[in-house]
């Protein structure tokens, strides 16, 4: 079962050439409709869910969601899904793509958007191919998440009844297409609110009380206590990160350096495979900024505060290797002359959420790379390999 790949390089160059940052997916919705009709696929079975309405951050559009139903002999099997997602990292703004050999790079000083217009190519490749060569398949879903890249929303939200029940799913997000991702860490995304008080820093600075000293004591105590970057107690393992450290709202923190700086909003994330340890990681970083704080007091004996919140982002998963699906997608690859590389990832990925709905979901690679840099390239290859494995995927007995 060939697959054009001329077409699907097409597609692909006419997806990157499209603006869609995370949270403003209605430009590249509007675009892969357009694609879709185009290949075969009725207006009918296009349509966009209203997850917008509960994701809580703005996003323009909901989760473009395709019906393709089944045919030939395999038209009454059980339903199937492959999935993606349709946005990008803010740092892709602006990107102008060109083919370059086997390569797709970049003419701007901006990240590609290959993560993950590659797999928005892959899924509508797919539905062309099916459509193109009468091939026989089972019922098909195709989703298109929004705003995987801030926090996995579009496939927190979607409703499973909306997707008709699919038994497993394909989720395209990577590098390699011969990458089997069976699991992925679980993450929680913290923010920690400092209290202190403002006193002019040359005149009474005795009077004031430090939020950029109470952060400072408390990261020290953190990593003095291997809670810190990569994370080992025992044989529990995983990471920790302070993101952007601010004044709330993307302001400086503080206002001047004369005074004591009397308010800091910092974020932060704990990750794991084991869904226990990464809620241990964050419960390490709170008894350290809420120690800091009472160490911190001024002159009348009055100590600084803190609010700290967490939020599990996505849970851990790892499927077992027996599973249909894990079976099916080690099969198809080696269907397709790759070597399955079956592993667990350390970042979140769309098909966290899935699991967690319900549907065991594999992840393959579509030929990213360098991804969220101004490095980022597509190998075209890889994602030859990964239209081809989608096809495989879909029409396998």
């Amino acid at each position: 079962m060939p697959v054009d790949t001329k077409a699907a390089t097409d597609r692909l160059m006419r997806f990157l050439s499209v603006e869609g940052v995370t949270g403003q997916e209605a430009a590249i919705g509007r675009e892969l409709t357009a694609a879709l009709k185009e290949s075969g696929v009725p207006a009918k079975a296009i349509r966009l869910d209203d997850a917008n309405t509960r994701i809580p951050v703005p996003t323009e559009t909901g989760n473009l969601i395709v019906d393709l139903p089944g045919r030939g002999a395999l038209h009454n099997q059980p339903r199937i899904m492959f999935m993606t997602h349709m946005d990008t990292v803010p740092l892709c703004a602006g990107a102008k793509p060109k083919k370059s050999g086997r390569k797709i790079v970049n003419e701007a000083k901006t990240a590609l958007g290959g993560d993950n217009r590659c797999g928005c190519g892959v899924l509508v490749t797919l539905a062309a191919e099916l459509a193109t060569q009468k091939l026989d398949h089972p019922p098909i879903t195709l989703l298109f998440c929004v705003r995987e890249e801030s926090g996995l929303y579009g496939a927190r939200h979607v409703k499973l009844d909306e997707l008709g029940s699919p038994v497993m799913a394909f989720n395209y997000d990577g590098g390699s297409a011969s990458n089997v991702i069976i699991g992925a860490v679980g993450a929680d995304r913290w923010t920690v609110e400092i209290f202190g008080r403002a006193s002019h820093a040359g005149v009474a600075p005795e009077r004031g009380i430090s939020s950029t000293m109470i952060m400072a004591l408390a990261l020290a105590d953190a990593k003095a206590g291997g809670w810190f970057g990569k994370v080992v107690k025992g044989k529990q393992q995983g990471t920790s990160n302070i993101g952007p450290v601010t004044g709330g709202e993307g302001r400086p923190a503080g206002d001047a350096t004369n005074v004591v700086t009397d308010y800091v909003h910092v974020r932060g994330e704990s990750r794991s495979h084991d869904g226990k340890f990464f809620k241990e990681i964050t419960k390490a970083y709170k008894a350290a900024f809420e120690k800091a704080a009472k160490k911190v007091t001024n002159a009348q004996g009055k100590s600084g505060k803190v609010k700290f919140k967490a939020e599990t982002d996505y849970y851990p998963f790892r499927m077992k290797d027996n599973l249909p699906v894990v079976k099916r997608a080690i099969e198809a690859v080696s269907a397709v002359g790759g070597t399955p590389n079956v592993r667990a990832a350390n970042g979140g990925l769309d098909a966290n959420w899935m699991v967690r709905h319900g549907v065991p979901t594999v992840t393959f690679g579509a030929g990213q790379n360098e991804a969220h840099t101004v490095d980022e390239w597509i190998n075209l290859d890889e994602y030859d390999r990964a239209c081809a494995l989608a096809l495989q995927l879909a029409t396998m007995r």
